[in-house]
């Protein structure tokens, strides 16, 4: 908790050296037409500089608070209260639909849909639950604000502690910014050795030239996750699905393990530079402009996952290497791209690359068994091209990407083409293709634990995974938005149970002792098809989101539930003579029952398992939500349905319960100086 009290400090430090004197000015609001509240803008009035902004007799618009992604698309900060801001408002600060969260904030989550298609070329270092929350380079943003600009997301977790995500940027200049973020908290959780806590700081700036001829960008990301790890509930029939009064206060169920906890670890450097050898140019009768341009991009990332246990438990195994417990997997990679970029305004923008990923994935040590010699790295090179492509032609704009592997044993391929067609000012159609191939993750290929259930070495006998994917979509402001997904993907890499479990080993609770890495050789199709609606009457509204799943597959190695469903019935309005706007509502949210995921809190992945349906309850959530000039304030009752039911069958994933009522709010709070 020292680090909140630290970051806090330097950013009130460095906010009161660009003085005060405008840190109250009220946000003037704008409403689009036909769109009112839901497109709302904010304008600032606030201090404007001659020197380095000019004279703006209409003063300081929000649409000057420009955030650039790392795919350099541009978009400004948005001050707007929302229902889609509701669903954002959460841990992962993301619209949750997709997952079950687990009973305490910052553990893992469950997959109620899925998606396949691989976002990177390349492997990662597994512990996938475990990275939740995790910023990635894409999630690490950059700015551009004419006055420096800071944000606060705060909220309440579940006992001892609370959940901050800070953000502080400025421009020196028009042509340089620079931004510090850290996102922290801890939570101690309901059940017993639950507590979860994690810092992320990331830093970032981006810098241009006054003749815009070169410009650079980069980043630093320290993340540190740690939780603390209880097996789920080792006697739950009795104590939790019970209903037993005696065990309403949770602390006081039994739970698997007291001495077990794991980390995830990382720390990045990202650097993106691009000379202008022929920079755009228009004159008096608006002629072509035509770029074309020079790049080149680093990456180094050093992460290590981690379990502890000061005691050896046999329900991993009753071989034991060593004790305490202390596994380590480490991955270091190093990505050098160079580029050059041709863009024209009728040719669009088009760029070749190539690619140099250097990767580390190792153990401390060797491992010499009767059977084998377990290698403790796995280390390489890859080289690939690559071409970008990006157009707008009329009402269709085409995107695509291109990844060729030319040499290295991790991947192969990755395409992925987008197309979007406007038919008009209310509808548009999309569609995407993607295909891929690479290497599973490395704890699939290769791991090494103190439990000797737990090391194996699959380089030679595991197989690229092999992804394609269609999808389709029509974005209405009448009918809604609907996207329909079909994917098909060979050699699909998963956790599971070995074969030679035994009932008698399910009966004592041994199932985790038997979680083996596996290949399905059977291709698998998958079918998604996701609707939202609102319906509006006068200041009540229904939002609705509906999501049907089908999987084809031989063997029930990819589950997910059939229908997913969230209902919001909510009330918008402003009060106290608009000084105030709310939204007030509830929102119902509901799966059907399915072979849900069980979690390995060794391994920090989840695991197939044919045991146990799990599902097929209701969670209903009342919440008010308000804001004031630029503050928007959150407050919500979550899984209100408990007070009355008693019907204790609420799971995340085997052995670990959903979360029981509870109270919690919140604010998102920009200030402008």
């Amino acid at each position: 908790m020292k680090y909140y009290f630290l970051f806090l400090f330097f950013v009130g430090l460095v906010y009161s050296s660009y003085g005060q004197t405008d840190s109250t000015a009220t946000l003037k609001e704008k409403e689009i037409i036909n769109n009112p509240r839901l497109g709302q803008l904010d304008s600032l009035g606030g201090r404007k500089t001659k020197e380095n902004y000019g004279n703006k007799p209409d003063g300081l618009k929000i649409e000057d608070y420009k955030i650039i992604s790392n795919n350099r698309d541009t978009t400004f900060l948005d001050t707007t209260l929302t229902l889609k801001k509701e669903y954002r408002y959460n841990f992962l600060r993301e619209d949750d639909f997709e997952f079950m969260p687990f009973s305490n904030i910052g553990q893992p989550y469950n997959a109620l849909g899925v998606n396949l298609e691989n976002k990177s070329m390349y492997p990662g270092i597994g512990a996938r639950a475990r990275h939740f929350g995790f910023f990635d380079e894409d999630d690490v943003y950059y700015y551009n604000v004419p006055t420096p600009m800071t944000e606060l997301f705060f909220k309440t977790t579940l006992e001892q502690g609370q959940l901050l995500d800070a953000l502080l940027t400025f421009n020196t200049s028009r042509r340089l910014n620079f931004s510090i973020a850290f996102k922290g908290f801890r939570s101690s959780g309901k059940y017993r050795f639950d507590q979860a806590e994690s810092g992320s700081f990331r830093t970032s700036f981006n810098y241009r030239t006054a003749n815009n001829r070169y410009w650079l960008r980069g980043h630093y990301a320290s993340q540190d996750i740690e939780a603390e790890e209880n097996g789920g509930l080792s006697n739950k029939e009795d104590q939790f699905e019970s209903g037993n009064e005696d065990f309403i206060d949770r602390s006081r169920i039994d739970v698997v393990y007291t001495n077990a906890t794991n980390r995830v670890l990382s720390k990045r450097y990202f650097l993106d530079h691009q000379f202008n050898v022929v920079r755009p140019k228009k004159d008096s009768l608006k002629t072509r402009s035509t770029l074309l341009a020079i790049g080149h991009q680093f990456n180094y990332e050093s992460k290590f996952y981690q379990f502890l246990q000061s005691s050896a438990s046999s329900t991993f195994g009753e071989n034991v290497l060593s004790s305490p417990i202390n596994d380590k997997a480490t991955l270091k990679t190093m990505f050098n791209q160079v580029s050059a970029k041709f863009s024209n305004e009728t040719l669009g923008s088009l760029s070749g690359s190539i690619n140099l990923y250097n990767y580390q994935y190792f153990f401390n040590s060797l491992l010499i068994t009767d059977e084998q010699t377990i290698q403790n790295k796995i280390d390489g090179d890859e080289i690939a091209l690559g071409a970008d492509y990006k157009n707008t032609i009329g009402k269709l704009f085409l995107q695509g990407k291109l990844r060729y592997n030319l040499s290295g044993d991790l991947t192969g391929t990755l395409f992925d083409g987008f197309a979007k067609y406007q038919l008009n000012n209310n509808n548009s159609l999309t569609a995407a293709i993607h295909g891929s191939s690479r290497a599973p993750n490395f704890n699939f290929l290769l791991y090494q634990s103190d439990y000797e259930n737990f090391n194996w070495q699959n380089t030679e006998r595991f197989e690229k995974q092999q992804i394609q994917t269609l999808t389709f979509g029509f974005d209405s402001k009448l009918f809604g938005t609907l996207e329909a997904k079909y994917s098909a993907i060979d050699n699909y890499t998963f956790f599971g149970l070995d074969d030679s479990i035994t009932d008698d080993d399910f009966e004592n609770d041994l199932e985790n002792a038997f979680v083996r890495p596996k290949q399905e050789s059977n291709t698998i199709t998958f079918l998604k098809v996701k609707y939202n609606k609102e319906f509006k009457y006068k200041k009540w509204a229904l939002n609705n989101t509906l999501m049907y799943q089908n999987v084809g597959q031989d063997n029930q190695v990819l589950n997910i539930p059939d229908f997913v469903t969230r209902n919001t019935l909510y009330y918008s309005d402003d009060v106290f003579k608009k000084a105030m706007y709310i939204q007030t509502g509830v929102t119902f949210k509901y799966f059907t029952s399915y072979n849900m995921d069980a979690y390995h809190p060794l391994l920090g992945e989840f695991y197939v398992q044919e045991q146990e349906e799990l599902g097929a309850f209701p969670m209903i959530d009342f919440f008010i939500n308000a804001k004031v000039r630029q503050t928007r304030i959150y407050l919500k009752a979550e899984h209100i349905n408990t007070i009355w039911s008693k019907d204790y069958n609420y799971y995340s994933a085997p052995n670990y319960p959903y979360r029981d009522f509870v109270i919690r709010f919140g604010l998102v709070w920009n200030f402008f100086s």
